[in-house]
This record gives C-alpha cells, sequence and structure tokens, in this order.
C-alpha cells in the first residue's frame, strides 16, 4: 500500500476552492491502492489533520509526518493546490529536490502556465492566436486613456499569476480602469489588460494515460454573469456548462488538436484544461489550468465522466503516471 499526500490549501484566493478539490481527491482516491493523506498547505503552516481534529505538523526537511509514535513517509504526492505555491512549480521544485514524485506539470511548466504574460507569448510563437494586451508591473506609470484607445472596450483587467477569475475585472468604462487595476495587483506584482474577445467559451480537457493523450469532450461555458467570474465558477446556477459542446466538427478538432499541441510543446504532465474563445473569425487561446479544478462538479471530471472515465480512475491514472514517470 502506497502512502499518497494530498496537497491542498495554498497562498491564493483559490485557498476554499482547492481545499474541496483536496478532500474530493482522498474520498476518491483507491482505498485498495493507496493510503490517503490530507495536507494541508498554508503559509508556513504546513499539517496533516487526523479524524478526531487533532493537528500533526509536516517536517519539511524531508516532508514526513510524526504520527502515533511513527514516522509516515509519503511514495508520492497528489497536488491540489490551485494557485501558488502548488500550480506555479514552487512546490515541484521542493519535491523534486526531494526525490517525491508528484502528479503535476513540472517546475518549468507550472511556473509557464501560471504565468499568464509568459504563456501568452509562448502560445502566439507558434501561431496561436492570443488577445491583444498591454502588461503592467507594479509601480509602473500607465495612462488609462491611451490603454483604452489601444485595446477598446470593454475589456479584461487580470493578475498575471492567479486562478478562478480570482482579482479578475471586466471593465466597460475607461473611469473603471483605475479600480481594477488596483484589484489585480493585489493578487500579483504583474498584471495582464486584455482587449475582449467576443464568441464562445471552450475547455478542453486532457489526461496522459501510458504515454498517450486521453482528450476528453469539449465542454461549452455560458455564464449567466457578466462573465465567467469566480462566483459563476462555483455557483451551481450561475454558469451552464455544456458536455459535449455543440460546435461544429472542424473547431472541435482544431482545439483538440491545439491542446494536444500545446500540451507536448509545454511538457504538461497529468490531467490539465485548456481553455480557448472560439470567435467569429477562428480560434483564441485564453489559458491552461495545470492544476484545474477536480471536485464533482467541476469541468474536468466532468468531461472525463462524459468520456466514460469515472473520477476514481481518473485520478488512478493520475497517480499511476506519475509513479510511471518515476520509474522510466
Amino acid at each position: 500500500m502506497k502512502n499518497i499526500a494530498i496537497v491542498c490549501g495554498g497562498n491564493s484566493g483559490e485557498y476554499d476552492i482547492s481545499m474541496q478539490s483536496g478532500r474530493v481527491v482522498e474520498k476518491q482516491l483507491d482505498p485498495a491502492r493507496y493510503t490517503a493523506f490530507l495536507i494541508v498547505i498554508r503559509k508556513g503552516d504546513w499539517y496533516f489533520e487526523s479524524n478526531t481534529g487533532e493537528k500533526h505538523p509536516i517536517d519539511k526537511s524531508g516532508f514526513s509526518l510524526n504520527i502515533e509514535g511513527g514516522k509516515v513517509r509519503f511514495d508520492g504526492v497528489f497536488i491540489a493546490i490551485h494557485g501558488t505555491p502548488g500550480e506555479d512549480g514552487k512546490l515541484q521544485g521542493y519535491f523534486d529536490l526531494l526525490g517525491i514524485p508528484y502528479t503535476s506539470c513540472g517546475v518549468a511548466a507550472s511556473a509557464l502556465t501560471f504565468n499568464k504574460y509568459f504563456c501568452n507569448r509562448f502560445v502566439s510563437a507558434f501561431g496561436i492566436r492570443v488577445a491583444d494586451s498591454v502588461s503592467l508591473r507594479k509601480g509602473e506609470s500607465f495612462d488609462p486613456q491611451k490603454i483604452v484607445e489601444q485595446l477598446g472596450l470593454p475589456l479584461f483587467v487580470k493578475p498575471s499569476g492567479s486562478g478562478s477569475s480570482v482579482g479578475i475585472s471586466k471593465v466597460t468604462e475607461t473611469v473603471e480602469l483605475d479600480k481594477a487595476i488596483e484589484t489585480a495587483f493585489m493578487e500579483d506584482d504583474r498584471i495582464l489588460i486584455e482587449a475582449f474577445m467576443d464568441g464562445r467559451e471552450i475547455a478542453c480537457g486532457m489526461i496522459e494515460k501510458k504515454g498517450e493523450l486521453i482528450v476528453f469532450p469539449l465542454t461549452e461555458i455560458i455564464s449567466k454573469n457578466d462573465f465567467f467570474d469566480y462566483e459563476a465558477k462555483y455557483t451551481s446556477d450561475k454558469a451552464d456548462e455544456i458536455t459535449p459542446a455543440d460546435i461544429p466538427e472542424e473547431a472541435e478538432l482544431d482545439i483538440k488538436t491545439t491542446s494536444s499541441f500545446l500540451y507536448r510543446q509545454m511538457d504538461c504532465r497529468g490531467f490539465v484544461r485548456f481553455d480557448y474563445i472560439l470567435a467569429e473569425d477562428g480560434l483564441y487561446f485564453l489559458e491552461v489550468n495545470a492544476v484545474p479544478g477536480i471536485t464533482e462538479a467541476s469541468i474536468l471530471p466532468r468531461q472525463a465522466a462524459a468520456f466514460g472515465m469515472s473520477i476514481r480512475e481518473l485520478f488512478t491514472v493520475a497517480v499511476e503516471e506519475m509513479f510511471s514517470r518515476e520509474n522510466a
């Protein structure tokens, strides 16, 4: 029986969602194969909480746990932290140094995919279209009028490194831009201001299994809010998520082919979700989620279910692929 640490929590505004994801993994991880330990990481506080509510600190020098008079060492780590430090490469580097395998993308891919500014430039280098944008670092001066003249209205202001739409604002008037920029800078030191892309939002999830990519049925996301914000993502009646997406076959093939290509070029691992805007003039890359939501209600597990893969099987594939990479 292998010991699997399920790390969740994190240091960002996605803490609560990450805790939900971690508990789902703990519940669904096959007990015949693995012994699961839910490990909460919140800044400097790393601990395992027992069924009685007692907190047992993690020994960070080797990522182990002292409990019931014995030391628990982990054979592998299931990363369920959305946002920093689980989605941006920081934990991945730590586990690499310790020689402990993990389910998610490696250091370089995690850092790239988490940073929307760098990721957009990487993607556009292959001729894949992205939104017109302006990037600002904290402390830089800017002219709201010039930004609006360049990008038009409406536009979106977002932290370069964040997920779940935390810190994102839709700006419809120039006077709203200062506040939106301030909000985004609360989440990251670099922000991205993007032109509005009019089209249908499509999500493409996939997982690698024995060297082959399994691409799940696509999902169209139709937000009932002004855009697919935090509330729309995590409130059941605020968005429709249609799987499989009812889009032309040519567009479906384009999205799946583009996603598979980027998965390989970015050196992704495990399960990943790519998001796009399907506009009248073609496809635009939106973002990639290297640690997407994995509750029963999340998009990727629903896509897997539409493919015929249960959430338990999805997690089993992720863990077994982790061990196969270690032994390769």
